[in-house]
């Protein structure tokens, strides 16, 4: 059960209930540890911030559904916080309902926006005439069909164990194997080092909006050999019509080239707040052009410092 404050054990939270993806994502992470479940991304976040807990886990990104939009809003407003370590999960859904409940029963159909949208082609073919309910997380709608409030919820087959419910039906996502990609976060400090396989992610507020202030942006990293795996605008929340750009760059904050982009957008923007260099949670390696290399900036650098005499 959720609970407004974090147990005093506890030093990882997570966006609760028990029971959901998230929660997944925390125990892969850190498996021994007693976990803290926050009833909504603001307040795990907020622990965070206030020093009540050490690092939180929430979802940032979906290969089907995009980024989630209150993980964003919450990192590029507030009190700055880092990305430490990333986790991905695999998304696998399931029909839950009580004992003795057949699926041409379920007549109210309760789950989260994000899975009813990766679910709505099943649930037209099997359920066409159940009333799909919007609930704030899978789990919890899990939790209300073990109550009695709904006669099915899909939701993760954690839940299902949680709450004693049976599968009515398993895999259910119209897209097989789609990934949910959860970050921990924590208060600012030193990022971990370099492995290699690193992501930097930043938030850019240009200086002014005008013809040509993205692709100066952009600038930065092209010129460097900086590979970007998302950009997006996000509203900055002050005013309508003032964005700011969330971006993942492949790399590390060590890296001459990254170090280098980020000189570059401090110059250019009006603000750039760092959101952390972490592993990737997939390990990949992706290769860097000779030019964009450690090697190539020390022979340039050792050039300058020999025509500076």
């Amino acid at each position: 059960m959720t609970t407004a404050e974090p147990a005093g054990a506890a030093v990882t939270g997570y966006l609760g209930p028990a029971g959901t993806f998230t929660e997944q994502a925390a125990r892969q992470l850190h498996p021994e540890e007693e976990l803290w479940p926050a009833p909504s991304v603001a307040a795990a976040l907020e622990a965070v911030r206030a020093g009540r807990l050490e690092r939180a886990v929430v979802p940032f990104e979906n290969s089907v559904e995009g980024s989630v939009s209150a993980t964003l809003d919450e990192l590029v407003r507030g009190d700055r916080l880092q990305i430490r370590a990333e986790a991905h999960v695999e998304v696998e859904f399931s029909v839950l309902a009580r004992a003795g409940t057949s699926l041409g029963q379920v007549r109210r159909l309760a789950t989260h926006p994000h899975a009813a949208a990766q679910t709505r082609g099943w649930v037209g073919t099997h359920l066409p005439a159940a009333e799909v309910v919007p609930e704030s997380s899978t789990a919890r709608a899990a939790a209300l069909v073990a109550a009695g409030v709904y006669d099915a919820a899909i939701a993760a087959p954690l839940a299902g164990d949680r709450h004693r419910l049976e599968a009515l039906a398993e895999q259910v996502a119209d897209r097989p194997g789609a990934v949910t990609r959860f970050v921990e976060v924590g208060r600012p400090g030193p990022p971990p080092a370099p492995t290699g396989a690193d992501t930097t992610t930043l938030v850019a507020y240009i200086r002014q909006n005008r013809p040509g202030a993205l692709l100066e942006l952009l600038e930065q990293f092209a010129v460097r050999g900086v590979d970007l795996t998302r950009l997006e605008s996000r509203p900055t929340g002050e005013e309508l019509g003032q964005y700011c750009f969330t971006i993942d760059a492949v790399g590390h904050l060590a890296e001459p080239r990254v170090a280098e982009a980020l000189t570059g957008l401090r110059r250019t923007c009006a603000e750039v707040r760092f959101l952390g260099s972490y592993p990737r949670a997939d390990g990949r390696v992706q290769p860097v052009d000779p030019e964009a290399g450690e090697e190539a900036y020390t022979e340039a650098q050792r050039w300058v410092a020999a025509l500076r005499g």
